[in-house]
C-alpha cells in the first residue's frame, strides 16, 4: 500500500507537470494563431496578385474562388 507521504509527493509532482503543460499549450496556441494569420495574409496577397495579373493580361477567366471545384462524374 502506498504511503500517505508518497501520495502527497505524487500529487505535487503531477500538479507541477500540469502547470508546465498548460503553459506549453498556451504558447503553442499563440504560435498556431500567428502562423494562421501569416498564412491568411499571404493568401490574400496571392489573390490580389492573381487579380492584378488577370487584369494585366486581359483574361476573361472567372474570378478565383477559394471553394474547391466539384468533380464531374
Amino acid at each position: 500500500m502506498t504511503t500517505f507521504k508518497n501520495v502527497i509527493e505524487k500529487i505535487k509532482s503531477l500538479e507541477t507537470e500540469r502547470g508546465s503543460l498548460l503553459l506549453e499549450i498556451e504558447e503553442l496556441k499563440k504560435m498556431a494563431d500567428s502562423k494562421a494569420n501569416a498564412l491568411e495574409n499571404e493568401v490574400s496577397m496571392l489573390r490580389e496578385e492573381v487579380k492584378s495579373l488577370r487584369l494585366l493580361l486581359g483574361t476573361g477567366e472567372p474570378e478565383f474562388s477559394s471553394e474547391p471545384k466539384k468533380r464531374q462524374k
